[in-house]
């Protein structure tokens, strides 16, 4: 292989990016663009992608503040159906926006928490709960996690018995005997 100076390989896009000088050499071979027009373009595609996106912020106006805070109660104890693991408040699913609004309008009904909490299990189970009530329905609910942590450590324990240390067998005195002629003999050589 021949040896070839670096300097004749051809520089990267890359390299002639970084490389560039603040004033545009027109002699320069591959100096398409000025620095500053690689700015522009830099600051041009930085300011499309910060741009603020729309977001809509629901507002729901309450008479009495009683409501108001029955009403955040309310949202941040319900779950979505739709969603993973969050409340109807956390979530922007459609579903989650609809029971938001269900909320709203049987509070401003003047409906309690409870009769809302019952139209809610009513309608969708006590799945819609986050931390559901301890009842017959929900007793595998609660309890399952319990019952396999018991499981998980009644397994562990028989495993953990199962490997103790293995029992020796006993020698009689006539293999004893024999074992100890075959250890002297081996001291001997």
């Amino acid at each position: 292989m021949r040896n070839i100076p670096f300097a004749s390989f051809p520089r990267s896009a890359w390299e002639r990016l970084l490389n560039r000088s603040a004033v545009r050499d027109a002699g320069a071979p591959g100096n398409c663009f000025p620095r500053r027009a690689w700015e522009a373009w830099l600051i041009l595609c930085l300011a499309l992608l910060s741009a603020p996106l729309p977001a809509v912020v629901e507002y729901h106006p309450f008479d009495d503040p009683a409501r108001e805070k029955a009403y955040q109660t309310l949202i941040s104890e319900l779950r979505c159906l739709v969603c993973q693991n969050q409340t109807i408040a956390d979530s922007n699913a459609d579903l989650a926006k609809d029971l938001r609004q269900q909320v709203y309008d049987m509070l401003q009904q003047g409906k309690s928490e409870q009769d809302v909490v019952d139209f809610m299990t009513q309608r969708y189970g006590d799945f819609v709960m986050y931390n559901p009530a301890l009842n017959v329905k929900t007793a595998l609910l609660w309890l399952g996690p319990v019952a396999f942590l018991a499981i998980g450590i009644i397994a562990v324990v028989i495993l953990a018995r199962s490997r103790t240390k293995p029992v020796l067998p006993t020698l009689d005195k006539s293999q004893q005997s024999r074992l100890n002629d075959i250890l002297q003999k081996g001291e001997e050589d």
